[in-house]
């Protein structure tokens, strides 16, 4: 998984409803190119939808029914909104790399021209900005003009300025429903000018609002907002670590344990609600690259930290883990991994007196992992063929 079109197109084929996590790197604008911008190393995050469409303007999502495969949305949150919580900017291929051809090089020319793509799409038609951040337009540029500015790499066109390390995670139809009916509800109020969104980072971040999408789907416990100040300062989500969070989430979860994850709450709502479990075929890890070639952004050693022990913190491990295994990289060992999974599950060890509530889970659980098994092995089969 990587900036490879095809890889992506693929994977689609296959999960044509996924949603993917991406924590990104630092932004270091050069000197003298335009608005002078730079970000913290504790980075960005913006959730990417498949099989998702923009629902009448940036505000509001609808499920792409036709072609789902071709369609998506990117949801980013930024500080700079006044009347969203978050925006959606349609489009994988321009969310990522603007109105670059694959390839080509960031000059002045590409950047102006993605700007003047964008607005031409209206990415942020029917946004309004805090007043204080036009303080630093430049004379003479028109307000329009200073959002899609300070914009871009942020919110479109992230390949323009920063790396992104992502977590694909599939979902079906029903699931994907729920991401959007979480995400319109907590947009609305803002758009319909009842509340003035201020971000925080830490009750109102990026990370709070993709991983309460997620748990809406049933992938995790939410993580809730309007905590006491003080807790929530050493207790917030933060990108890197709740990229890490995801692939532990879609590939370490026990699925040998039905114990276990019948005590795992969310595990437990999720496969009773949903008919499956957070861990699943097709939790794959990538990384997209700033665009090295760049007139416009410093590219180099950009920086995204974890929120972790520097020597001993469990983070950084199994991040090394992830992307260096292919069973987490490449789609068709991962389907190969779960398929094993799924064999050695079926002989486990299943206790003889159980609750009815108990019972009740394990007869679902037993039917999800014979339906899942069936499943990858056809998928494996499909992608053997055509290779």
């Amino acid at each position: 998984m990587g900036t490879n079109h095809a890889a992506s197109t693929e994977y689609a084929a296959f999960y044509p409803y996924y949603a993917e996590f991406r924590a990104l790197s630092e932004l270091r604008k050069k000197p003298g190119m335009g608005v002078p911008l730079q970000s913290g190393i504790g980075g960005h995050a913006l959730l990417y939808l498949n099989g998702v469409r923009r629902d009448g303007g940036p505000h509001r999502l609808r499920l792409a029914d036709e072609n789902p495969a071709a369609h998506g949305v990117g949801i980013s949150v930024n500080a700079h909104y006044s009347n969203a919580n978050w925006v959606g900017m349609e489009g994988r291929d321009f969310l990522q790399r603007g109105a670059l051809a694959p390839g080509e090089a960031l000059t002045h020319e590409a950047y102006a021209r993605t700007q003047a793509q964008a607005k031409a799409r209206g990415c942020l038609d029917g946004v309004a900005f805090h007043k204080s951040y036009f303080s630093t337009k430049p004379a003479g540029m028109s307000d329009e003009d200073f959002k899609y500015e300070i914009s871009i790499a942020t919110d479109y066109a992230l390949q323009f300025g920063r790396d992104a390390y992502c977590a694909r995670i599939p979902l079906d139809a029903p699931r994907m429903r729920a991401v959007i009916d979480y995400l319109n509800e907590i947009n609305t109020p803002y758009a319909r000018g009842d509340r003035l969104y201020r971000w925080n980072v830490f009750n109102d971040n990026c990370v709070h609002v993709a991983r309460n999408a997620l748990a809406a789907a049933g992938v995790w416990a939410p993580w809730h907002t309007g905590q006491w100040r003080m807790f929530a300062a050493f207790h917030f989500p933060v990108p890197k670590n709740a990229l890490v969070d995801l692939l532990r989430r879609g590939n370490d979860l026990p699925l040998e344990d039905a114990e276990a994850l019948y005590e795992d709450k969310a595990a437990r709502e999720s496969l009773l609600r949903h008919g499956t479990l957070p861990a699943t075929p097709g939790v794959l890890a990538g990384i997209v690259p700033a665009i090295a070639a760049n007139e416009i952004y410093d590219a180099d050693k950009l920086r995204l930290i974890f929120y972790d022990n520097p020597v001993f913190g469990p983070y950084r491990f199994a991040f090394k883990r992830f992307f260096a295994s292919p069973t987490s990289t490449n789609l068709a060992a991962n389907l190969r991994y779960f398929a094993a999974r799924y064999a050695s599950t079926a002989q486990a060890w299943r206790p003889r007196r159980m609750s009815r509530a108990r019972a009740a889970f394990q007869a679902q659980y037993e039917a999800h992992i014979a339906r899942a098994a069936a499943s990858t092995a056809e998928m494996l089969a499909r992608l053997e063929g055509a290779a």
